[in-house]
């Protein structure tokens, strides 16, 4: 009998029941376990089909078995270098299996260099994303390798090392070319675009995208052309298109979005091209701003897709009586049993336009369109996500990560957009998206996750949809970039009090303490800042701090917090290590902190950061770990008076997290008499007087309670009386509404004036 593994359907009564049938020689072992080396060859090639190309050949060295199955060349058909790095050595070693390669998928200069070492020569299609530094030299070689190419796609980003000279060389090199998408060109001239047209007899789908200048009158000359979008792009001389473009003889889908299109030429674009079904016109302000273009419905039966049409009712006119409801009409096409190939060619175009173009506008923010993606936009970016085609469904996830994104800065979203996705069942796909095996797809469901969760309605679906297990899983992978995604989103998950457990308990814990030991200083800092951030929000909850501790976090933050140059990753390591230090009266996570070889002078040097969200986080963790007496020391042992007064001396203009942090440090650390003493010496009089005088509550207080210790001292009492403190606190005994700052203050006084310092009066 051969191995292999059959699925069997059988029916119990009404029930079906799915089994499967496994061969004898798939039994366990005498300890229970299933020897790998005997599955049969076909699952092993689909068990490596799931893997990324890194993973596949690791697999491949295992044995012989499987280095001869690894090799397959329907495993290496497509492949997608996004997520790792691929320079000339990596790209060396995958050739011998690359012979057969079809598609491929890479992400920036160095890959688009690298990839020509793979010598695929078969290649028919190239995707390329990040590609600002891509030359025309290495395009024009890429182009040279591969003459079956029928397919190049760089951006959404902006090609802007790449001239006309480079399309000429694709031109003359890839004869077979049927679909040419670039964006951010500075100028595509004639020779360029007539090179195209004179070699390229199959090139039936052009996208020059957010470029500076295009030759209209050229683009006429491509007979061939069905799809053509010229999104973005600007300086465009519509009177030359509309002579030229309206004789094209199979011009179906023609895409102007988000260029400065006037009524006259659209309506002249509908009566003058006969072949033409749609016109894209999403966000062109000289469309919507005309009343009398809005209302005119004599497109002789032409799709106007734009901001102030239904969408999903144009669309759904494509298929006469083919839909039942119109805003599932992307759906019902994918169902369809029978499919024409040109309605395939339409609805595919359609798919990408759409995507790239709602991307594009969430991207760049613009007033006024809260209507359009309550009403319509929300729900067309999740009908995208269940495209058949990957970069269609990323771009969807990608435009839901950011179209709820009002400001960057204060991670602040729009909470209509985010319920109108969790309101049209957009969280249970985001997380079926996030579970596949796909990279790419991953990544963009993550981050769209982690954006939406600051929501806490959204965060509470979220979890109850089981998305924290997803997360935590997510932050375990080798791809960064899903792990970085997956730890924002743990991190904004983490932010109330509701999800802290659900984390610990899903693994969150472990898995974001592994991400700062497995990701390296230098290239990860954004893995490392989201891993961090996450932490310190769990550290603030008494049993999860305890957790963090228990798994190695103390190490793995005072290593941050020492190697790491960029601010974010301090700001966060601080942070989380002030948490970690907050909870002296129920663990004993403070003690752990400051007995961390180098933990106390890693923050020591972060106060003197320039950059003050470092300096707040630091100065917090000091005065949390100064309520431990062997920590009080150790700080000033490792020069934390000093640096603690210049940043009190330094700080009169900053924030009052910042004015509060530097006094509260200042006042842990006068607990002590020789600590006092020092800080009167090294001139911490001064600015805490300073800061007495603030109108912030909480930074009056903790100014108070330092200047109260270190009036116990003689010398200090002195200062204070020279430095003008005794009316700040006076001050603050009869107009501060802390009751704390009220009775410290009145303490302080008593202690300078209560007869026992009358000797240094004198």
């Amino acid at each position: 009998m051969s191995r292999r593994i059959r699925r069997k359907l059988t029916r119990r009564g009404q029930e079906k029941v799915d089994y499967l049938e496994v061969d004898e020689s798939l039994t366990l072992d005498e300890r229970g376990i299933v020897d790998w080396t005997k599955l049969p060859n076909d699952t092993v090639i689909q068990l490596f089909s799931c893997l990324n190309y890194r993973d596949r050949a690791s697999m491949s060295s295992t044995c012989r078995t499987w280095r001869n199955l690894g090799v397959s060349p329907c495993l290496w058909q497509g492949l997608d270098l996004r997520s790792h790095k691929c320079d000339s050595a990596a790209a060396v070693s995958l050739a011998p299996r690359c012979r057969n390669l079809q598609k491929l998928r890479f992400r920036g200069a160095e890959s688009a260099d690298a990839i020509i070492q793979l010598q695929a020569k078969s290649l028919n299609e190239i995707s390329g994303d990040y590609c600002r530094k891509i030359t025309d030299a290495t395009l024009s070689v890429i182009a040279a390798r591969h003459e079956s190419l029928e397919s190049l796609q760089l951006g959404p980003d902006f090609c802007e090392r790449i001239s006309s000279d480079a399309i000429k060389a694709i031109a003359i090199c890839c004869p077979q070319l049927r679909r040419l998408r670039l964006s951010g060109i500075r100028e595509v001239d004639g020779d360029a675009i007539n090179a195209l047209a004179r070699n390229c007899k199959g090139l039936v789908d052009i996208g020059l995208i957010d470029c500076l200048n295009i030759d209209e009158v050229a683009l006429g000359n491509v007979l061939s052309l069905q799809f053509l979008s010229v999104a973005g792009t600007t300086n465009m001389k519509w009177t030359l298109a509309l002579q030229n473009w309206s004789k094209l003889p199979n011009l179906t889908g023609l895409d102007v979005s988000r260029t400065d299109i006037i009524p006259n030429a659209a309506l002249r674009l509908f009566s003058s091209s006969p072949c033409l079904k749609i016109l894209c016109a999403l966000y062109c302000p000289a469309l919507e701003q005309d009343a009398n273009f809005v209302s005119n419905n004599n497109r002789r039966g032409k799709l106007l897709l734009s901001f102030f049409t239904d969408i999903f009712k144009e669309v759904a006119s494509l298929f006469a009586d083919t839909t039942n409801k119109e805003r599932n009409v992307f759906v019902e096409w994918r169902n369809l049993k029978t499919k024409g190939r040109k309605m395939d060619a339409v609805m595919n175009w359609l798919e990408w336009i759409l995507s790239h173009s709602l991307l594009r506008i969430a991207e760049s923010n613009p007033q006024g369109l809260d209507n359009f993606w309550l009403s319509q936009g929300a729900y067309l970016l999740l009908c995208l996500m269940r495209s058949t085609q990957e970069e269609v469904q990323e771009r969807a996830a990608t435009g839901l990560a950011t179209f709820v994104v009002i400001d960057d800065e204060n991670a602040s979203i729009h909470g209509g957009r985010a319920e109108a996705v969790m309101r049209d069942g957009g969280i249970g796909l985001l997380l079926n998206l996030a579970r596949s095996w796909r990279e790419g797809l991953q990544t963009e469901a993550a981050k769209a996750i982690a954006n939406l969760s600051v929501n806490a309605n959204v965060a509470k679906a979220v979890a109850e949809e089981g998305g924290i297990s997803v997360l935590a899983i997510l932050a375990k992978s080798m791809n960064r970039l899903a792990a970085e995604e997956a730890a924002g989103g743990l991190w904004n998950l983490s932010v109330g009090e509701e999800h802290k457990a659900a984390i610990a308990e899903a693994g969150g814990v472990k898995a974001l303490v592994d991400l700062i030991f497995k990701w390296s200083i230098s290239g990860g800092e954004g893995v490392l800042e989201r891993a961090a951030g996450a932490l310190a929000n769990l550290a603030a909850d008494d049993k999860c701090s305890m957790e963090v501790a228990a798994v190695g976090g103390v190490h793995a933050l005072v290593k941050l917090a020492q190697e790491c140059k960029a601010e974010g990753v301090q700001e966060q390591a601080a942070r989380a290590l002030a948490n970690l230090a907050a909870h002296g009266d129920s663990n004993s996570n403070n003690a752990a902190v400051g007995q961390e070889a180098g933990a106390l002078e890693a923050l020591v040097q972060l106060i003197r950061s320039p950059h003050d969200g470092v300096r707040q986080e630091a100065a917090g963790a000091l005065w949390n770990l100064s309520f431990d007496d062997r920590n009080r020391e150790a700080i000033a042992a490792a020069g934390g008076v000093e640096a603690l007064v210049t940043l009190a001396q330094s700080c009169s203009n900053a924030s009052p997290g910042l004015q509060e942090r530097a006094a509260g440090a200042l006042w842990g650390l006068s607990v002590s008499e020789a600590n006092s003493i020092a800080i009167g010496r090294e001139g911490g009089v001064a600015p805490l007087i300073a800061l007495a005088r603030s109108d912030v509550e909480d930074v009056h207080e903790t100014a108070a309670g330092a200047l109260w210790n270190l009036a116990f001292n003689p010398g200090n009492a002195f200062r204070i009386v020279e430095e003008g403190g005794v009316p700040a606190l006076v001050h603050l005994c009869s107009s501060s509404i802390s009751k704390m700052a009220r009775f410290m203050a009145a303490l302080a006084l008593a202690y300078m004036f209560d007869g026992r310092f009358d000797d240094l009066w004198r």
